[in-house]
């Protein structure tokens, strides 16, 4: 079993996959916080896994991408006082197999390669994979394979917390449904309609321009926590994929344990 970890800024994504059937197991998410210790996380992943009915004993191998580099070195630690096991660690030196064109490729973030490299074996190119975090990154590759670069938008909850710490008078507001009308007749369904249809609209905009420069038949694939109350609204044709990122750490975990 192939333990798949990503650091997020706000969240922890943890997958583990069946090595010989190519499956993934479970996807279970933790916050992330910087100030929690190797034992704490140790104690986290493996209560986890005995949640989803597995053992640390059976893990075989683990890879990190991480946004966070503090917290890399203390997630491999957990790992270890679990089992001692090879952990990979997504960067500079790991093979991707992507054309990585930017003025300099050692900048491309962990987790824009893992969703890069997953969309790549999945999906129809070109392609752009929208990636709806803390930040919405849109990342580009072009029908030859090649990773063009991308666009770093701030993320649906930087843009409410922005709103409700600057307006004394927005109230905090979850993100559980939209309203029924992009009308809306509440100050709560106001926002809701602003932050999530506003939202959809600029990605259906992102969309025509990225689509006017690599092609008509552009796949566009969307994933992140936010990604689901997001792509429903949206009037383009959007693949919701909530696993692609913890696809694309298996998919690397191969390519360089082969």
């Amino acid at each position: 079993m192939i333990l798949t970890i990503d650091i997020g800024n706000s969240n922890i994504t943890i997958g583990a996959y069946r090595d010989d059937q190519e499956q993934r197991l479970f996807l279970s998410r933790i916050g992330t916080d910087r100030k929690k210790m190797p034992d704490e996380y140790a104690i986290m992943i493996n209560s986890i896994l005995r949640l989803h009915g597995h053992r640390a004993e059976d893990l075989d191998g683990a890879i990190i991408s991480s946004v966070v580099p503090p917290l890399s070195a203390s997630l491999k630690s957990a790992i270890r006082r679990l089992k001692d096991i090879r952990i990979l660690t997504v960067g500079p030196g790991i093979k991707t197999g992507l054309n990585i064109l930017l003025d300099n490729p050692a900048q491309l973030g962990a987790d824009l390669a893992c969703v890069s490299v997953a969309a790549m074996d999945k999906y129809p190119l070109p392609s752009i994979v929208l990636d709806m975090g803390t930040a919405t990154t849109i990342s580009a590759l072009d029908r030859s394979g090649n990773f063009l670069g991308g666009s770093i938008i701030p993320g649906v909850r930087i843009s409410l917390e922005a709103l409700t710490a600057r307006t004394a008078q927005l109230p905090q507001i979850e993100l559980d449904h939209p309203p029924q009308s992009v009308i809306g007749s509440n100050t709560i369904d106001s926002m809701k309609s602003g932050v999530m249809y506003g939202t959809a609209g600029m990605i259906d905009g992102m969309i025509r321009r990225y689509r006017a420069q690599l092609g008509d038949d552009l796949t566009v694939i969307a994933t992140g926590g936010l990604a689901p109350a997001i792509v429903c609204l949206c009037e383009n044709k959007v693949i919701l994929d909530e696993d692609l990122l913890l696809d694309g750490l298996y998919l690397l975990y191969r390519k360089n344990t082969k």
